[in-house]
């Protein structure tokens, strides 16, 4: 499969204003341009979150409250959407499964907020989905790429689910067809899969287990554990004590990636390739717990990095490290994934002249020109799939995040193989 991707350029926040202004109506995905300044005293546009702000999955729900906030800061310095400026209610549902789904009620039915932002992660959002839909608001979301979520029954029905990020069956993608590549003796032999039990998680895992299988790569662990840092440390003793040349863990957060990275060089196991569905591509938050040197040749599936060569993710990078410091390679992947939301909801309120959920719904299902946003051009099919969302994977190489997958596409870089020492 070739995966679209686009020479590198760098561009002001002017620049990239100006290229989108350019594009039709349904491309212009600025997330912030919406057409004049927003009436003094006029009603702002209310939007309601929830997000895990503490417990499993705290950092990227910090990391998503940073990307939707990046977002509203700029629609309102364009002059808000429809001439009013943009209101977040963000709520903390803690991680729990349970609270998203009282916090979408209270946001809906309390609030009586106009659009819905999704949460983070597969397993809040495949509860909340239908929450939404019950009181026919659409769902854009950017962390619920899990099938689960496409395929349940409430999306079946009301096609309420948008998600403008790459969808978790084609996660691995890249890795395969570059192992495909490789002569039969040259790959190698064996392959564990040790994944956490969430939508997000094992599919991508299972997925790659079924492809490299029919590469010949032989399976020597395959186990699915509970999703709690107790249970992280026996699979990943077992992995190690597999040699499996190629680890291809699924994760949905650091602390599972570092638990795995922390066994394996305890116990002097380095695989030849050791690729994580998430927590490599978290930037410092990665970096910090783990350690520079250990994170050399840790490689991640993402549809979005901090370096990404297009003009909308350039300079929504740089407003946040404006606002935030550091460099491109600090930019948590969660940011781009909340701000396309948002690109996404501003595209739809402009072409629909208005908050209608049913118009909103009815207008991105419609949609024949791909809308623009800074992970790339997004065109949704019946269940709301991103059919264009680029796939690649990234590595840690001397404390640099680089693209290093698909081999001979703009931005990619010689990847690290096989994987240094721990330490190394």
């Amino acid at each position: 499969m070739i995966w679209p991707m686009r020479p590198r350029r760098r561009a002001s926040l002017l620049a990239a204003t100006a290229i989108a202004a350019a594009l039709p109506l349904a491309g212009c995905g600025t997330g912030g341009v919406a057409g004049g300044s927003a009436a003094s005293g006029a009603q702002p546009i209310v939007i309601g979150i929830s997000l895990p702000l503490t417990g499993m999955f705290q950092a990227d729900g910090v990391a998503f409250e940073q990307g939707y906030r990046l977002w509203q800061s700029d629609v309102n310095a364009h002059g808000g959407l429809l001439g009013r400026p943009v209101k977040l209610i963000i709520l903390n549902d803690n991680s729990s499964p349970t609270k998203v789904v009282t916090d979408y009620q209270r946001l809906i039915t309390v609030d009586h907020v106009a659009l819905t932002f999704g949460p983070f992660s597969s397993l809040l959002t495949a509860q909340a989905a239908p929450e939404a839909a019950k009181y026919g608001y659409a769902m854009i979301e950017g962390a619920g790429g899990a099938e689960t979520v496409f395929t349940a029954p409430s999306n079946e029905k009301h096609h309420n689910v948008f998600d403008p990020s790459l969808p978790v069956i084609d996660y691995m993608k890249p890795l395969v067809n570059w192992l495909a590549s490789l002569p039969p003796s040259a790959r190698p032999k064996t392959a564990a899969y040790p994944s956490a039990d969430d939508p997000f998680a094992t599919p991508a895992v299972q997925e790659a287990k079924r492809a490299l299988s029919q590469l010949g790569i032989r399976t020597v662990y395959y186990r699915v554990f509970p999703e709690k840092q107790s249970a992280y440390k026996k699979p990943a003793e077992a992995v190690a004590a597999s040699g499996a040349q190629i680890v291809v863990l699924g994760s949905t957060d650091v602390p599972t990636v570092a638990t795995f990275m922390q066994v394996f060089e305890q116990q002097h196991y380095t695989p030849k390739l050791f690729i994580a569905a998430s927590g490599p591509d978290q930037g410092q938050a990665f970096l910090n717990p783990v350690g520079k040197a250990n994170a050399n040749g840790m490689m991640v599936p993402t549809g979005w990095y901090g370096s990404y060569a297009n003009a909308l993710s350039t300079a929504m990078v740089e407003e946040y490290i404006a606002k935030y410091g550091g460099t491109d390679a600090d930019v948590n992947a969660d940011v781009a994934e909340a701000f396309s939301v948002g690109e996404v909801a501003a595209d739809a309120e402009r072409a629909t002249h208005g908050t209608s959920n049913a118009a909103i719904i009815r207008y991105l299902h419609g949609l024949k020109t791909p809308l623009q946003t800074v992970q790339g051009p997004v065109l949704f099919d019946s269940l709301g799939r991103n059919n264009l969302a680029t796939g690649f994977v990234s590595q840690w190489q001397n404390g640099n995040f680089v693209q290093v997958l698909p081999v001979g596409f703009p931005g990619s870089v010689k990847m690290l193989y096989p994987k240094p020492v721990w330490g190394t």
